[in-house]
């Protein structure tokens, strides 16, 4: 068995395109589904996009790639302000090596930062002990 078979086999997001491992299904699609993270995600919009075949991120099948961010530019579109993220490597924080996509409704003073917002800069700060 190759190693890619062995990860297919291993992967939790094929299980769950599959009907194979519980999930909380949001929308579906020939191609793609959306879902709710297991943990609930960061807040109550928080849904993922998943490709229903495996693909081990968003570099390794530019065409799969494209109709998962297509499927969640239709799920954006239904919120006035949204994050959508992906990772690739264990470096930028992919954990699940199945291309996936987060889609996070945003709202003003929501308070949850990402890495490149001032909450982080500020809270990022005083854990160093540099601002009070």
């Amino acid at each position: 068995m190759t190693e890619t078979s062995k990860d297919i086999r291993n992967c939790a997001f094929c299980a769950i395109a599959a009907g194979k491992a519980p999930a909380v299904i949001v929308r579906e699609w020939p191609d793609a589904l959306a879902v709710r993270p297991r943990s609930g995600g960061v807040n109550a919009g928080h849904v993922m996009v998943l490709p229903r075949v495996h693909v081990q991120d968003a570099g390794t099948d530019p065409e799969v790639t494209a109709a998962v961010m297509r499927r969640a530019a239709e799920l954006m579109a239904e919120h006035p302000a949204a994050n959508l993220i992906t990772s690739k490597g264990a470096a930028a924080t992919q954990s699940v090596h199945h291309l996936h996509v987060h889609c996070i409704p945003r709202q003003e003073g929501d308070g949850l930062p990402l890495p490149w917002t001032p909450q982080h800069a500020a809270r990022a700060a005083i854990q160093k002990g540099e601002a009070r």
